[in-house]
């Protein structure tokens, strides 16, 4: 018996040595591609090439670099090339001048060739109005384009500094917690030597509880805040995400108050939809262009070049080989084609209109969206100089809040104060800590919020 139980352990010692031996690797490969380690640069470039939105802008402009050539394409000739080959064919048709009516059966072979080309010479001016609406609308979808870029790089901005907000809140959350835990042992074992009563061990633990509650409410937030992030960077939900920020990105700007009337005249000159929509305004006027070109009469030059020949299977005639014939009866035609569409019920007239309501309709989307870039603006410089107040604010209420907590905290220790006074000491310093926190990355935040509704370019 003890002998096979020598054997049973030595037989289990080697299964968890070969056990270990393949699972070692397998957690090592495993912890390299389910975390990654991001800065804010990096998340930027990360979401600029997973956007779908960016993606679309972009299929967009190559859309109407399509519609460009094919405007282009409208001032040359049209070309048209049609040929047949007819290895066998046969017709029946009646003799009368003989005596006896017959049928005449004739069988031949047949090959023909058509090229036309047609050039317009005027409708209207109907091609150079689309022409130029092309134009425009390519350069609106290249102002749509840089557009959708910073909104993915502002919305990638929001979301990464509410992770870091969020972890650090997290981080004072916990650290008030371990605080708690701390007074609780502390008075616990006071209370076991008759220097703190019943009263203030019950109430230290009910603190603890709520700092504990306080801590789970801070992950949900921070996990909720993880995931907003990882959804804008297009990223496996799995994957852990380790943010590195940089301290540059929370040094605070030089201009306190910044200059609402230079930044309104920045962002006019550079959002790109603002203009965008005027390139779209413009379109719209030569699309009306284009839809009057129905009223005027329309001119075309037309050439065309035939060939041909036929060969006959069971008659012999005088026709030489097909091949010849083909290459040497070749025909030609030019000529000019005037039309002129007198009435088409109003069809015309009704895609005039439709036209210009569509320019009205531009030309108030962009009034309406540059008086929302002025009000945005405003808005914008007002929450950055509050923003700006407020971190001072909050450092000196976190300054004054940490030192009222020592000193309440060493005459409840000398018990000189009451535990009500420590309580609402300590809940002060929380909020304290978290206000300062909240205005740090708040600040961070409205500078990117101004730098969006200027219109600031992407770097690449």
């Amino acid at each position: 018996m003890v002998g096979t139980g020598i054997l049973l352990s030595r037989y289990i010692f080697l299964l968890l040595i070969v056990a270990s031996f393949f699972a070692v690797p397998s957690t090592g490969e495993c912890a390299e591609i389910t975390e990654q380690k991001l800065s804010l640069a990096e998340c930027i470039t990360k979401a600029l090439s997973n956007s779908s939105s960016a993606k679309k802008a972009e299929n967009n402009l190559k859309l109407q670099g399509t519609d460009v050539l094919k405007s282009y394409g409208s001032f040359l000739p049209r070309l048209s090339l049609s040929a047949g080959y007819t290895p066998y064919a046969l017709s029946r048709s009646y003799i009368l001048d003989t005596p006896v009516t017959e049928i005449f059966k004739t069988t031949r072979k047949s090959v023909d060739l058509t090229i036309t080309t047609s050039l317009n010479l005027f409708n209207g001016f109907r091609d150079y109005a689309s022409l130029q609406s092309s134009l425009k609308k390519e350069s609106a979808a290249e102002y749509t384009l840089a557009r959708v870029l910073e909104s993915v790089v502002f919305d990638v901005t929001q979301a990464y500094f509410q992770v870091l907000l969020d972890r650090e809140l997290l981080d004072i959350s916990r650290e008030n917690l371990l605080s708690s835990q701390d007074q609780l042992t502390l008075i616990d074992r006071q209370f076991k030597v008759g220097l703190k009563s019943m009263t203030d061990r019950y109430q230290q633990e009910s603190e603890t509880e709520q700092s504990h509650l306080s801590v789970i409410k801070a992950e949900t937030r921070m996990e909720r805040s993880m995931f907003e992030l990882k959804r804008r960077l297009q990223m496996n939900p799995d994957i852990k995400v380790n943010l590195l920020p940089n301290p540059q990105e929370f040094a605070p700007p030089p201009d306190s108050k910044p200059n609402v009337d230079s930044l309104v005249a920045l962002a006019l000159q550079r959002r790109g939809d603002l203009k965008s929509k005027s390139l779209e305004t413009t379109a719209a006027q030569w699309q009306i262009k284009a839809a009057r070109a129905s009223w005027y009469p329309t001119l075309d030059l037309n050439v065309i070049v035939t060939s041909g020949g036929v060969e006959y299977l069971n008659h012999e005639y005088s026709y030489p080989p097909l091949s010849e014939q083909f290459s040497k009866t070749f025909g030609s035609s030019a000529g000019v084609r005037f039309s002129w569409l007198l009435f088409d019920g109003f069809q015309t007239r009704y895609a005039v209109e439709g036209a210009k309501i569509n320019l009205l309709n531009q030309q108030f989307d962009y009034e309406d969206l540059k008086r929302n870039i002025v009000i945005d603006l405003h808005q914008a410089a007002g929450d950055y100089t509050s923003a700006w107040t407020q971190i001072e604010t909050a450092k000196v209420s976190f300054s004054a809040a940490r030192s009222a907590f020592e000193a309440v905290k060493r005459k409840y220790q000398l018990g000189a104060a009451s535990f009500v006074e420590l309580s609402l000491a300590r809940a002060t310093l929380f909020n304290a800590r978290s206000t300062l926190s909240q205005a740090t990355y708040n600040l961070a935040l409205q500078k990117s919020v101004l730098d969006f509704t200027t219109g600031k370019p992407v770097k690449p």
